[in-house]
């Protein structure tokens, strides 16, 4: 087993650490360019160790396959408000030069028997050590909200049945999931009322800013 898991997990916690400022960088280009951003928000953990040994020996991972065979040690998501997003930021991620895709799934487009919805993509990164440079595996799951909302219930649940839900629960989380997205199906069908709605929202709160900071000047002016 590993001797030093703190020192195994520190490329992981740089990588996770780098690419949240990455990504959320896109967003803010996005956003300085006035334009939509298909990235709502951005998450990222590495791996606990619990969970790391229980999957090894679950899938029967030897200790010398787990840089190569754990492709979700440093895990990234994140989180769109339409489903047309993630198909833009997939493209997003193809074009850049600084991680190298190596592996997808498409679960929006072939959902899983569960009902599960996502976009998966295992990237090869390279992290800069004092030792050099070192790549490794990450995974970043791109959703919707409503995607993840669902499957964060759906993943507390299998805590709680170890994956053997009862026929009943089984029924009423596909329901739930097709409800999901049929949400989602709506929220695109209206998606350019929303934005212009959101847009003006922005405007609206900037406005207010700018009136308060003004009114606030005023205030502290000195009399004649």
């Amino acid at each position: 087993m590993v001797e030093n898991w703190k020192k195994f997990l520190m490329p992981y916690e740089q990588a996770v650490s780098e690419l949240k400022i990455k990504l959320r960088g896109m967003r803010k280009q996005y956003q300085q360019n006035n334009e939509h951003a298909p990235i709502e928000f951005v998450t990222g953990r590495v791996k606990p160790i619990d969970s790391i040994k229980e999957k090894m020996q679950r899938r029967y991972i030897t200790e010398d396959l787990l840089e190569q065979d754990m492709q979700d040690i440093a895990g990234l998501r994140i989180m769109c408000q339409f489903v047309e997003d993630i198909h833009e930021i997939v493209g997003l991620l193809h074009q850049r030069t600084d991680m190298k895709i190596v592996e997808e799934r498409d679960y929006v487009s072939n959902v899983k028997p569960s009902g599960y919805r996502s976009y998966h993509i295992v990237i090869e990164y390279p992290v800069q050590l004092i030792s050099g440079e070192k790549l490794i595996l990450a995974e970043i799951q791109i959703r919707t909200m409503s995607m993840n909302f669902w499957a964060t219930i759906e993943h507390s649940l299998n805590y709680k049945y170890q994956g053997e839900f009862p026929e009943t629960l089984k029924a009423r989380l596909k329901r739930a999931a097709e409800a999901s997205f049929m949400l989602d199906k709506e929220m695109s069908e209206i998606r350019e009322e929303i934005q212009e709605a959101q847009q003006l929202f922005s405007y609206g709160k900037w406005q207010n800013a700018l009136e308060k900071a003004t009114e606030n000047d005023s205030e502290g002016e000195m009399p004649d």
